[in-house]
């Protein structure tokens, strides 16, 4: 009797005593490990994911890709078009407590404006940044320039991020070595570690919008307490974690694996990046062979669009063919330079590798191996090109060493490249001046260093058009050239679906990158 008396005293007891809430966690695989913190010194996208986590945008562009305000409450232009006043909006603070000022924001888009494609023509037509007071500065331009508000808003590539000046006061070519954003989201530096998990935490003094959450822009409210993306460079694995219940979140899981999800009923594949991504084979036209234009030419005619597509994605509901530099379905598509490049004309390109002479020294391509949309890319590509009369010598890297070896300019054989495949958000390359892949400016281009005066003076003209119908013609015009010289070759444009937990989770915003405010988990 004793002991039972006993007994229900322990249940009473324990039964008495309030049970505490679990965190709320989202356990998601990324398409690449995060391994570069640094979100304006490099353009991967992983990187620019984890930016959207920390830090916040004084714009930001909701699901129809328009510009929104988000960190800025107010702001007006000058009857001369010349001076842009900003207010930001009240209780924006940073993750350390200190309030966020107009002095922080200047700093934050100078060191973008220094490093970024976009940036770097915005700041060319801008004559000064000046503090009005805490809260309130100026842009002012030299001449008018249309696309302000449309650059501050940019979403991909180098997204203008706000942080802190005494870390936005970086030297652009240094990376920076304190994470304090303001965003909904505080990084756990100290939980940090590559080849394994990045952890964010919510922030509890985050101020959302009040409008709901659409794309970037509205209200950024977290909803759960933390976020933990696995590193799980297997897709199979990934895909099997997922279905055991491991993990709740693949944000880009193989095509060839799609049918394994769709077989459980608590699993949910959704596209939420409606444009898209478009892939593109980039040249380094620094160095032989693509420092001749018809070699660059050559390739083009052997890079097939179709039999490529088929070959990386195999489903013909994600993936089209599409002639268009800026994108099929983006207000500026045109076929441009197009017409007489018939895709897959392996004798053409053979015939122009002989005129070029080219030797047969073996292309170095770098060749992604732990992204999904990229792993059959490389040799897709690489069979085309051989049909087309090149050798090619693939060296497998994973991305973040992609990263870093594609800025070198040093001989292909000498630990330096010729080509690689790669691929860009839509959202980014719908834009001449977002479209890091189409900037000519020789030193000041991005990777592969195209260089053709010709190429700029249309990207100025239509950074200073007026009107869409200007701006449509003129990027009509610039395709044109920039297929002519051979900036780049597009290799077509894709979707993904994203993998969720159906039964643990919703609200996953339609937006053009992966984000994980307004997810509730149950």
């Amino acid at each position: 009797m004793k002991l039972r008396l006993l007994a229900a005293a322990a249940v009473a007891a324990l039964v008495a005593v309030p049970a505490f809430a679990q965190p709320k966690t989202i356990k998601a695989v990324m398409h690449s490990d995060l391994k570069v913190l640094d979100p304006i010194w490099t353009t991967a996208n992983i990187v620019r994911n984890h930016g959207y986590m920390v830090w916040d945008t004084l714009f930001a562009v909701d699901e129809n890709l328009q510009a929104q305000p988000q960190m800025v409450d107010t702001w007006t232009l000058s009857d001369d078009k010349l001076t842009y006043t900003f207010t930001l909006r009240d209780g924006l603070r940073w993750h350390d407590g200190k309030p966020v000022t107009a002095e922080d924001c200047i700093a934050s888009l100078k060191r973008w404006g220094a490093r970024d494609t976009l940036g770097l023509k915005l700041m060319s037509f801008v004559a000064s940044l000046e503090p009005v007071n805490d809260k309130t500065f100026k842009l002012v331009l030299k001449e008018p320039y249309g696309l302000v508000i449309d650059s501050l808003a940019k979403p991909g590539g180098s997204t203008p991020l706000m942080m802190p000046k005494r870390i936005a006061d970086t030297e652009p070519g240094k990376q920076i070595s304190e994470f304090v954003g303001s965003g909904p989201f505080i990084f756990k530096a100290d939980e940090w570690k590559p080849g394994e998990k990045t952890v964010y935490v919510k922030n509890p003094d985050y101020k959302p919008r009040s409008e709901p959450a659409s794309g970037l822009a509205g209200g950024k409210v977290a909803k759960v307490d933390r976020v933990e993306w696995l590193a799980i460079p297997d897709h199979q694995t990934a895909v099997n974690a997922l279905l055991a219940g491991e993990i709740d979140y693949i944000e880009a899981p193989p095509h060839d694996l799609k049918s394994l999800l769709l077989a459980d009923k608590n699993v949910k594949l959704e596209v939420y990046n409606k444009i898209g991504a478009q892939y593109v084979y980039r040249w380094n036209t620094v160095v032989p062979p693509f420092n001749d234009e018809r070699v660059r030419r050559a390739a083009m005619y052997a890079l097939d669009q179709k039999s490529f597509l088929e070959g990386v994605i195999g489903d013909a509901r994600y993936y089209q063919t599409c002639d268009a530099m800026f994108v099929c379905g983006s207000p500026i598509e045109n076929k441009a330079g197009m017409d007489g490049l018939v895709r897959g004309n392996f004798a053409k390109s053979r015939e122009l590798l002989k005129e070029a002479g080219y030797d047969g020294t073996p292309l170095v391509m770098l060749h992604t191996t732990d992204i999904a949309v990229l792993t059959n890319a490389g040799p897709i590509a690489k069979d085309l090109l051989e049909k087309g009369g090149f050798k090619v010598q693939m060296v497998p890297l994973d991305f973040q060493a992609i990263v870093a070896r594609r800025l070198r300019k040093t001989p292909a054989q000498d630990g330096g490249w010729n080509g690689f495949m790669t691929a860009w958000l839509s959202v980014d390359m719908m834009n001449p001046l977002t479209n890091s892949m189409v900037n000519a400016s020789c030193d000041k281009a991005a990777f592969g260093w195209p260089c053709d005066a010709e190429v700029e003076r249309l990207r100025d003209a239509f950074a200073r058009a007026s009107d869409a119908e200007s701006r449509r013609k003129i990027a009509t015009e610039l395709q044109a050239r920039a297929v002519q010289y051979g900036t780049h070759i597009h290799l077509g444009q894709y979707t993904l679906p994203t993998a969720t937990r159906s039964d643990r989770l919703s609200g996953v915003v339609t937006s053009p990158i992966p984000v994980f405010w307004n997810i509730e988990k149950k």
